[in-house]
């Protein structure tokens, strides 16, 4: 069984934002696989199904993002998986260019604040990551502002794209690993 779990935040103003890059992969996977995320619990909005065989529950944590490590813990403690083998995190990343993917097998928060908060609450770096690109924010802007900030039409067919691509890489890192889907997918973009 895995946990896949999309970071965001949970109202309806941040619907289609930089840091919501994580829930709508969730819904993404969810469209896919006719998997219903619409149950309350541990602090997050979830739905099982089976992605290519293999059970699974999407997690849409409803903490705000820098909880995040709350519901995700509680959902590890109630399903008792192991973070290093079944679970998976997507998430946004300004880092990599809009529309790159990134996946990683463990790894430090990267200033990041949603994946510090899973870190501190799981008690590991260990667990495998969907990085998904939004750009760099422009050196006049404020974080904040940036990462809650929507994308332009162009950035937004760029990232609707490399979400199909996450969840392709979600599939391969369920049915053969993490490195396969690193392979595949861990390619600069133009």
């Amino acid at each position: 069984m895995y946990i896949i779990a999309g970071l965001g935040n949970p109202t309806k103003e941040y619907n289609g934002t930089r840091h919501n890059v994580g829930f709508d992969a969730i819904d993404a996977i969810a469209k896919k696989y006719k998997i219903n995320v619409d149950s309350k619990k541990h602090k997050g909005i979830f739905g099982t199904g089976y992605v290519e065989g293999y059970k699974v529950i999407l997690v849409k944590p409803l903490t705000y993002m820098n909880l995040s490590g709350e519901s995700i813990r509680e959902f590890i403690d109630y399903y008792k998986v192991e973070p290093e083998d079944e679970l998976i995190i997507l998430y946004d990343d300004i880092d990599l260019d809009v529309g790159q993917l990134r996946i990683r097998k463990k790894g430090s928060a990267g200033g990041h604040n949603g994946i510090k908060s899973i870190i501190a609450h799981v008690g590991t770096q260990n667990f495998m990551r969907v990085k998904i690109g939004v750009g760099e924010k422009p050196k006049h802007m404020d974080l904040a502002d940036y990462v809650l900030g929507h994308f332009s039409k162009e950035e937004r067919q760029l990232v609707d794209e490399s979400i199909t691509n996450a969840v392709e890489a979600v599939e391969l890192m369920i049915t053969r690993d993490a490195d396969a889907a690193m392979n595949v997918y861990n390619q600069k973009v133009r």
